[in-house]
């Protein structure tokens, strides 16, 4: 029983202490601060808000007016979870324990019927729109491909392409249009014009690789009215790509275009609540997929998948990564208790694919010598690197395509933001720094007493 439980849920004590003035439970005024009842108390401690015991009881009660003011201030007024984490109502993706859905729908078999951009829609709208493309505008499209070409000839594909949203957006007068029609437009246009700014695979580095090209992917598998895969399929690799391996790249578009609250998501949601327009929140998503831990996961499992197929096994290379006291890249996801389903769905149309055997064998070799000793399980990451290694493409190349596809959900969650109270998110710092007041600092350089001053 917490300390509150004496005072029922809406109660007040203003009578008890012969007051006008509303006073609220430690549980209420944790309701209206969206925080848990121990973050109010540490407002308390830090001076932001005052208490008064109970009369005869162990609780405190608190001055509504005083907890309002407190919560414009902090911008915390959502709903907090069991553990006290900040909530987000979103209607786009629900994650359970074996699989996820879109808008109710099950994410894996939408992605097997439908491609990434009927899938996007799907996200969206809330409707399904067969055949739909997506189509770059001229104006993005030069200023984006220009600005990318002029980068240096080691960035990154992840660099390109927030150079891109960058440019995009600065040739599009109606970026500020936050009207779901204009969202979309927008959101219609960035991603294909994200796409045509890489350089063709196998063009010189550090060009464009598109030359004076007009269109948006219009190689040879990316000509006019071509998906969004198959423009993309030409900036990944030089090889042609046939109807097997194209469905295999639209469907890992559709699988990954959004997954919840990943961080990149959680990052262009803060974007959002600023009413920042959708070229910057995509900006900000690409910001943080960069890491690591997150959009650049698969290059490590490529390079890892890499070298067991030269080394004709993948045993040796799993040994190595443990006596280095690396973590095996691939494997393991926080969400999911068994493989993950976007990997499941790629693996299957992959084993389809005979010149995948070879990734695909050594994927699963990392698996079972893995799981001798622990059991986990093959992510889309894994995945994403057959795809990379069978058909020749660079190591980033499942980074590029994360980035491409979470665009849309992105944008999605956006819409979603815009629709709330502006600047919601911002929690409140706990200090841990001096005490003021502090005495001015002394200058480097300049020996203490002396006052630092020439005058």
């Amino acid at each position: 029983m917490t300390h509150d439980s004496a005072h029922g849920s809406g109660t007040r004590d203003a009578e008890a202490e012969g007051t006008a003035t509303p006073r609220l439970t430690t549980r209420e005024a944790a309701e209206r601060l969206g925080v848990k009842p121990e973050t109010v108390y540490a407002y308390v401690s830090r001076g932001q808000l005052s208490s008064r015991r109970t009369p005869g009881g162990r609780g405190s009660t608190f001055d509504a007016a005083e907890v309002d003011a407190l919560a414009r201030r902090t911008g915390r007024r959502e709903p907090s979870s069991p553990a006290g984490d900040l909530v987000f109502r979103t209607g786009i993706t629900l994650i359970e324990p074996d699989r996820y859905f879109f808008r109710g729908v099950d994410a894996t078999e939408l992605a097997r019927h439908h491609g990434y951009e009927e899938v996007a829609e799907w996200i969206w709208t809330g409707e399904l729109r067969p055949g739909i493309r997506f189509t770059a505008a001229d104006e993005s499209l030069t200023a984006a491909r220009r600005t990318a070409a002029a980068m240096p000839r080691h960035s990154s594909s992840t660099d390109r392409l927030r150079a891109a949203a960058a440019a995009a957006a600065s040739s599009d007068p109606l970026r500020f249009d936050l009207s779901p029609e204009g969202v979309l437009a927008s959101a219609r246009n960035l991603i294909p014009t994200l796409v045509g700014a890489l350089p063709l695979a196998g063009a010189p580095e550090g060009g464009a690789g598109d030359g004076g090209r007009g269109g948006a992917g219009e190689g040879a598998q990316g000509g006019a009215g071509a998906s969004l895969a198959a423009q993309l399929w030409e900036k990944l690799t030089a090889r042609p790509a046939d109807a097997a391996s194209l469905t295999v790249l639209d469907t890992a578009l559709a699988l990954l275009a959004d997954h919840d609250l990943a961080a990149s998501t959680l990052a262009a949601r803060v974007a959002a609540s600023t009413h920042a327009h959708p070229y910057a929140v995509v900006s900000a998503g690409l910001g943080v997929l960069e890491g690591p831990l997150h959009g650049a996961a698969s290059g490590p499992a490529h390079r890892m998948l890499s070298e067991a197929v030269d080394r004709g096994g993948a045993a040796p290379v799993v040994a190595d990564h443990l006596r280095a006291g690396r973590r095996v890249p691939g494997l393991g996801h926080r969400l999911y208790k068994g493989e993950d389903p976007r990997a499941s769905v790629l693996f299957a149309l992959l084993d389809a694919v005979p010149q995948a055997a070879p990734a695909m064998a050594a994927a699963r070799e990392v698996v079972t010598t893995t799981a001798r000793h622990t059991p986990l399980h093959a992510n889309v990451d894994l995945a994403l690197a057959v795809l990379s290694v069978t058909y020749g493409m660079p190591a980033e190349a499942g980074e590029t395509v994360f980035a491409v596809s979470r665009t849309a959900g992105w944008i999605a969650h956006a819409m979603e933001e815009y629709t709330e109270r502006p600047l919601r998110m911002r929690p409140s710092g706990q200090y841990t720094g001096p005490r003021p007041p502090q005495p001015l600092p002394v200058p480097l350089g300049v020996p203490e007493g002396t006052g630092g001053a020439a005058n």
